[in-house]
């Protein structure tokens, strides 16, 4: 980061979280800021949490759930990712990620024994979730199985740099994993972000890009895979196929105008395979595509590499 910044960082949502400021006397509030805003999401949407909004509208069998504000929020923008994707980025693709063997935390998932055997079940669909805001209220079918990670974490990076910044004063930068998130006035020519495979290794293939609004995300197969008797497998999920999407990209990273809509695009790409060039062109929305033999596509006016 640039000189007249500052960063702090630490594990959380079981990635890792990252605030940097344009006031370095301002971190520590920031640091502050990010850790009450992301317990808060997990509480409200984690679905490794027993008392998570999201378990218990999960087991409610059908009922209507009274939920927080938080997360009738969280999952609209799920929701909305949906609508705009055409199903192909779908909330209710909980059930089938279960028995694809993705059912506890990753840490976990990935020492389980190869040999799982996979039952397929059907992605319900999103129009099947109910929303009640004035009562306060989420329900769906009993044997729907909801499941936020497609956007949580962008939207709770969205959600924390606005805060941050309106607390503070600062530019500021969140990022959660590969999920970025601006809010504000940024450094110099802007903030430089690494884009790789796997936000852990930063010495890996990948470039450094500067941005300066909006948000970054990127979507990936390399990086949360596990055994199964049918193969390995990856935790991005085509809805139609309940089932992991076809590697195409090993690696999406997509560029807009919010974190959220960032996440939506890279998840989306992945799920569409041969068809994501032309989508995200068409959508104006500037990407990075990697194939699983590294052949990198630059879409739409994807930023130069920083120098």
């Amino acid at each position: 980061m640039a000189a007249s910044t500052a960063t702090s960082s630490f594990t959380a949502l079981g990635t890792t979280a990252l605030v940097a400021v344009t006031r370095p006397g301002a971190v520590g509030e920031a640091e502050r800021l990010l850790r009450i805003g992301l317990a808060r999401i997990d509480r409200a949407c984690s679905r490794f949490r027993h008392d998570s909004d999201l378990s218990r509208v999960n087991r409610a069998r059908g009922r209507e759930t009274a939920v927080g504000a938080l997360f009738i929020e969280a999952l609209e923008a799920a929701l909305r990712a949906a609508g705009i994707t055409a199903g192909d980025v779908d909330p209710t693709v909980g059930r089938a990620m279960g028995e694809l063997g993705y059912d506890r935390d990753f840490a976990l998932v990935r020492g389980t024994r190869p040999g799982v055997v996979v039952r397929v079940t059907p992605v319900p669909g999103w129009r099947t979730v109910r929303i009640d805001r004035a009562a306060g209220t989420v329900a769906v079918p009993h044997g729907v199985t909801l499941d936020l990670g497609a956007t949580a974490k962008a939207f709770a990076a969205d959600r924390a740099a606005r805060e941050i910044h309106d607390a503070t004063g600062a530019g500021t930068l969140v990022g959660l994993g590969g999920d970025v998130a601006l809010c504000g006035t940024p450094p110099g020519d802007g903030w430089p972000v690494r884009v790789t495979d796997d936000h852990r290794d930063l010495g890996g293939e990948g470039e450094t890009i500067l941005l300066r609004e909006g948000g970054l995300a990127t979507s990936s197969t390399a990086v949360r895979r596990w055994d199964a008797a049918e193969g390995t497998r990856h935790h991005i999920i085509d809805p139609r196929r309940a089932a992991p999407a076809a590697e195409v990209w090993r690696t999406a990273s997509v560029a807009a105008a919010t974190c959220v809509d960032a996440n939506i695009a890279s998840t989306a790409a992945i799920v569409r395979g041969h068809a994501a060039p032309e989508w995200l062109s068409e959508a104006g929305l500037p990407a990075r595509l990697v194939s699983p033999e590294g052949i990198v596509v630059h879409v739409a006016g994807w930023p130069e590499a920083a120098r």
